[in-house]
């Protein structure tokens, strides 16, 4: 007499090697149904409605159109930061090297042959070797030594406005021309260095310890100016774009070289 044994969820004993035993275990008896519907329901809570991906699309571009404003407005303001950089740099460049040749001008020589000495001129001034008027012309220690060249540290400079190569380009260029070998007895070999470009004008006024000269000249032997001036002064007016009027620039270097003698001057009187 076999003995039919059952076991909870329905399943004999001779079904246990078919899984029947598997779902016995973690189906409690008479909640088996129950049991399968909720763990259905169970995987469905963890997907995505459609609401909520529509939602969360919505909210990241939101955030990328906002981020892509912040990315475009930083690239702006970096070209324009980069671009008035970028003007800045001739113009500094120019200032320096004015303020350098002007503190660095050698005593005048006032029609006499002095060591170590050169003119100063300012004003509408012919300077031997350039072909334009040029507003100033001096004589300044700023020349580098070279083991190359048999030139000294003092060397003659001149500034001046020239016609520029583009014609339709607005204002003109500011030139420094170098003369170097200043013992030469022919024509001096000039060099040009291009300082600015889109320049309206530049002028030069002298202090002379009581007012601005706007004319200097220390060449002549009965020149009133037989000293250099203890300041000068270097408007440089720039071309704006579409004729609008630039801010000019202004700058004041002071000279302390000054000419000193202790000779008595003899002087007559009549009787």
């Amino acid at each position: 007499m076999k003995i039919k044994r059952t076991y909870g969820g329905g399943c004999d004993a001779s079904s246990l090697q078919g899984g029947c035993g598997d779902r016995a275990a973690n189906i409690p008896p008479g909640n088996g149904g129950f049991a399968a519907a909720s763990l259905a329901t169970g995987r469905r809570r963890h997907a995505f409605t459609l609401i909520e991906m529509t939602l969360a699309t919505a909210i990241a571009a939101i955030v990328l159109v906002a981020i892509n404003s912040v990315l475009f407005a930083a690239l702006r303001l970096r070209d324009a930061t980069s671009d008035v950089v970028d003007a800045a740099t001739p113009v500094d460049q120019a200032v320096t090297f004015l303020r350098r040749d002007l503190q660095c001008a050698v005593t005048p020589t006032n029609g006499t042959s002095k060591v170590l000495s050169g003119d100063f001129r300012v004003g509408n001034v012919n300077s031997l070797g350039v072909p334009e008027p040029v507003a100033i012309e001096l004589f300044t220690a700023t020349g580098a030594l070279n083991a190359n060249a048999p030139w000294a540290d003092i060397q003659r400079v001149t500034y001046e406005l020239k016609q520029p190569a583009d014609r339709s380009a607005a204002g003109r260029d500011l030139v420094r021309s170098v003369v170097r070998n200043l013992l030469t007895i022919t024509t001096p070999e000039v060099e040009d260095q291009l300082m600015l470009s889109g320049v309206a004008n530049i002028k030069f006024t002298c202090y002379d310890g009581a007012q601005w000269q706007d004319t200097w000249d220390t060449t002549g032997v009965t020149s009133v100016n037989t000293n250099l001036p203890l300041a000068v002064r270097v408007d440089i007016q720039m071309s704006g774009n579409g004729g609008a009027t630039a801010e000019p620039i202004e700058i004041v270097v002071p000279i302390d070289a000054q000419w000193r003698t202790n000779m008595v001057l003899s002087t007559t009187t009549g009787s």
